[in-house]
C-alpha cells in the first residue's frame, strides 16, 4: 500500500475510534408517555413538541415510549425504557419517601389536570355515589390520588365505592356510556369529544374538581442518576416543552391544527371549544410552582395513609435547575403559571 494511502488509512481508524463512544451516546433522549393517543389537553405538549419541531429548536432528539398509565410508567421508567416519564406527584413523593425510587420531578407539562368527574344522569349530587362504582385507570393512577381526595372533600364515604381499573379516559368514557360504571373522571377535553352524552353528566365540574384539590397533580420525572449522565438532554427537554407551550398559549389555534393532525377522530369545533379552557393551564414557566408543591405535599400527608411514612420536603423531589435556567435566559411570563419562588 502506498504510504500516502496507508497514512490515510490509519487517520481514518484513528478517527473513528476517537469519535466512536460519542456516536454511541447520541441516541435520543426517551420519554415515557401515558397514553398512546396524544390527549386533548394541555398534557399533549409533551408529544406536540416533537411535531411542530420544538425539541429539535431546542438541540435535543427524542423518541417516545408509549404505555398505558403512571404504574406503567414508572415499570419503565425503572427497568431502564426511558429517561423522563409523567406520572402522579403523589406516587414519586412516596416512592421517593419510602426510598424505593430516587426521583426528580424536573418540569410539569400538564400541572393541574382538567378534570371533570362524570356519571349516570340520575346521579345529581356526590354524596349519591356512596355504594357506587368509580372508573379509574388503575389503583395509583393519578385519577385515582386525585379523585380519592376530591370526592372525600365532597362528602362520599370512599369506603363504600367500588374502584374499577378500566384503563385509558376514552376507555373509562366508554364503559360509563355502556352502563358498566356508574361515574368516572377525564379531562374536560374527553368530555367534550363523547358523540352521546344522553345517558351522562357532569356531576363536578372542573372548576370544582380544582377547588377541591388545587395542587399540583402530574411532573415529568426522571432518576437522579439520570441528572447527571443526560443533563443537556434533559435541559432540552425542558426548554422544548416551555417553547411549545407558550406558542399554545400565545395561540390556542396552533394546538388545535396540531391536535387535528394528530386525532383526526376528534372534531375541530370540539377541540377549539376546550382549547379556550385552557388558556391558562399552559406550562409557560415551567409548572413547577413550590408553593403549590408544599401544598401539595401537607394535604398528601394529611390522608391517614401517610400518617407513618417519612416526610419529604418538595426539595427532595423536585429539582427547578433546569426550569431556572431556562427562564433566565427566555424571562418569566408573566400572569399565568406562576413559580412560588
Amino acid at each position: 500500500m502506498p504510504a500516502c494511502l496507508k497514512a490515510t488509512a490509519i487517520s481514518a481508524i484513528l478517527l473513528a475510534a476517537l469519535i466512536g463512544p460519542f456516536a454511541a451516546e447520541a441516541k435520543p433522549f426517551r420519554i415515557i408517555l401515558p397514553y398512546q393517543d396524544e390527549p386533548p389537553a394541555p398534557s399533549s405538549v409533551v408529544d406536540l413538541a416533537e411535531k411542530l419541531g420544538f425539541y429539535k429548536q431546542a438541540g435535543v432528539e427524542v423518541e417516545f415510549v408509549r404505555v398505558t398509565s403512571t404504574p406503567s410508567s414508572l415499570a419503565a421508567l425503572r427497568i431502564g425504557d426511558g429517561d423522563m416519564a409523567n406520572v402522579a406527584t403523589g406516587t414519586c413523593l412516596e416512592l421517593v419517601a419510602r426510598h424505593q425510587m430516587d426521583l426528580r420531578g424536573v418540569i410539569s407539562a400538564d400541572k393541574a389536570l382538567p378534570f371533570v368527574i362524570a356519571a349516570k344522569k340520575d346521579i345529581t349530587t356526590p354524596k349519591q355515589m356512596n355504594g357506587k362504582s368509580f372508573g379509574i385507570a388503575s389503583i395509583g393512577s393519578t385519577d385515582y390520588l386525585v379523585s380519592r381526595m376530591v370526592l372525600t372533600k365532597l362528602g362520599v364515604d370512599l369506603n363504600s365505592l367500588q374502584f374499577v381499573s378500566v384503563g385509558l379516559p376514552a376507555v373509562r368514557a366508554q364503559a360509563l356510556m355502556a352502563n358498566r360504571i356508574d361515574a368516572t373522571t377525564f379531562s374536560i377535553g374527553v368530555w367534550t369529544s363523547i358523540p352521546d352524552k344522553s345517558s351522562m353528566a357532569i356531576l363536578v365540574d372542573q372548576e370544582s374538581y380544582y377547588k377541591a384539590a388545587p395542587f399540583l397533580t402530574q411532573l415529568d420525572v426522571v432518576l437522579a442518576d439520570t441528572m447527571k449522565t443526560k443533563a443537556k438532554e434533559i435541559e432540552g427537554v425542558v426548554r422544548g416543552i416551555m417553547m411549545a407551550s407558550r406558542a399554545f398559549a400565545k395561540n390556542p389555534a396552533m394546538w388545535v391544527d396540531a391536535m387535528v393532525e394528530a386525532r383526526p377522530d376528534l372534531k375541530r369545533a370540539d377541540l377549539e371549544a376546550v382549547a379556550r379552557t385552557y388558556v391558562e393551564d399552559w406550562s409557560v414557566n415551567g409548572g413547577l410552582n413550590m408553593t403549590s408543591a408544599q401544598f401539595t405535599t401537607d394535604t398528601l400527608y394529611d390522608d391517614p395513609q401517610w400518617k407513618d411514612l417519612r416526610r419529604v420536603p418538595p426539595q427532595e423531589w423536585i429539582d427547578t435547575r433546569f426550569v431556572d435556567k431556562v427562564l433566565a435566559e427566555i424571562g418569566t411570563a408573566p400572569d399565568i403559571d406562576p413559580t412560588g419562588r
